[in-house]
């Protein structure tokens, strides 16, 4: 559906990071301002705006305008505006103070192309032209973007505004154990996401982490939440169960698994021995990442193995990461975070081709990597526990306030609501 919908929710992030009281304000809807045509439009009783079009030239802007050329002239001859003119580009935005008279009172090149980030405003006062950098506004605002699935979620998620950084968040942080992404989704089905958007100037310069998000599928509302705990941001289940798994059973997103765990014949050595990791396949140079926070016990050169990282990750748990091409920026005894990139794909040591040889070891044990049971994180309780229900039974109760305006929905399919509507026949998405 693609629909974008902004609900402004005040102090939200802040809020799931320490915990506090919210008040919750009316709703406001992101409007998307029509684009300047030729015919410059008017923001206020004597600002005007016209965006550089392919071809068009700063003189034709003030012709279109009717501003004298001796005015264009004085801009053109400005000794620290002149070498930023030369580096005008389609897109960059002009807008201009003009009293009823046509004489220009001032002129602004506002921020983007060939600009910076910083607006700039020249002033004209009789003879003297002036200026000066105009202050960038920045503000930060917390919002629920939502839509339907349609027939793409990575089409749809775009353009609600939301990048690849959001988008992995959503497929492998918050609802990789809960939704097949490949299978389980229909055009009809309903996602909604609680980012911070930061604003320069009246221009959304960025998005941050989803602090929270729901997808509505085949009826059943499925929900995850950002919390801080111990000073670290983790996503979790509206119970206060951590999203988050010790280990990363890939350590290479979405690689084939070329060779299982047990005995096989070597494809080098040609005899039967036993393979002791499992190993994926993967183009030269594919960013290898940590299966879990650990400590670099081992960095360098290991016989067959090649190239080899092996992490300690504590409890007597370690991994070993082979055949690599090129280590990462690390050093033995460095800690790094699950997930971090401690190398790359390669075919180092007796190897017959590119591919991550990947091994899990318990006291020195090898085991199955893709076999392995681990306890699931300590989920929150207590304090924490209460802070984390109230503040993402409030997120929620956004999020429907939201889905209610743009889908129209009714008490039996809302958000928030316990029970699912029996959904109809969908379209798989």
């Amino acid at each position: 559906m693609g629909v974008l919908l902004a609900a402004i929710v005040p102090g939200f992030s802040s809020v799931l990071e320490h915990p506090g009281d919210m008040k919750m304000q009316r709703m406001t809807l992101a409007l998307t301002l029509p684009k300047v045509g030729k015919q410059a439009k008017s923001t206020d009783d004597q600002w005007q705006s016209v965006t550089l079009k392919p071809g068009q030239t700063l003189s034709g802007v003030f012709e279109e305008l009717g501003i004298p050329y001796d005015q264009l002239a004085r801009v053109m001859q400005h000794p620290k505006i002149k070498p930023t003119l030369r580096k005008l580009r389609p897109g960059t935005e002009l807008s201009f103070n003009l009293p009823a008279d046509g004489s220009v009172r001032a002129m602004r090149l506002e921020a983007g192309p060939g600009i910076g980030d910083t607006p700039i405003e020249l002033e004209f006062s009789g003879d003297t032209l002036r200026e000066r950098a105009v202050p960038v506004e920045i503000t930060t605002r917390t919002v629920v973007l939502t839509g339907e699935v349609g027939k793409s979620l990575f089409a749809s998620a775009r353009k609600l505004g939301l990048g690849s950084a959001q988008l992995n968040q959503l497929t492998d942080e918050m609802f990789k154990y809960d939704i097949d992404f490949d299978s389980d989704l229909s055009e009809d089905d309903r996602f909604s996401v609680v980012v911070d958007q930061t604003w320069k100037n009246g221009q959304l310069a960025n998005t941050g982490p989803v602090l929270a998000a729901t997808f509505t599928v085949d009826g059943k509302l499925k929900s995850a939440f950002r919390y801080m705990r111990d000073g670290k941001p983790e996503y979790f289940t509206p119970d206060g169960r951590s999203l988050r798994r010790p280990f990363i059973r890939m350590p290479i997103p979405y690689a084939r698994l070329s060779s299982g765990f047990g005995g096989r014949k070597h494809p080098v050595l040609g005899r039967f021995r036993l393979h002791k990791g499992v190993d994926y396949a993967a183009g030269t140079g594919t960013p290898i990442q940590a299966a879990g926070d650990a400590r670099v016990e081992f960095m360098g050169r290991k016989g067959g193995y090649g190239n080899t990282v092996i992490l300690n990750h504590g409890g007597g748990k370690t991994t070993l990461y082979g055949h690599m091409s090129r280590f990462a920026k690390l050093r033995p005894g460095q800690r790094v975070a699950q997930g971090t990139v401690i190398g790359y794909v390669g075919s180092t040591g007796l190897a017959t081709g590119p591919h991550l040889h990947y091994e899990f070891r318990v006291n020195g044990v090898h085991m199955n990597p893709l076999k392995m049971t681990l306890p699931p994180p300590t989920p929150l309780s207590g304090t924490a526990l209460v802070a984390f229900k109230s503040e993402t039974h409030r997120a929620l109760e956004k999020i429907r306030e939201v889905e209610d305006v743009v889908f129209q929905l009714d008490d039996g399919s809302r958000v928030a609501s316990a029970a699912a509507k029996p959904a109809p026949a969908r379209k798989k998405g």
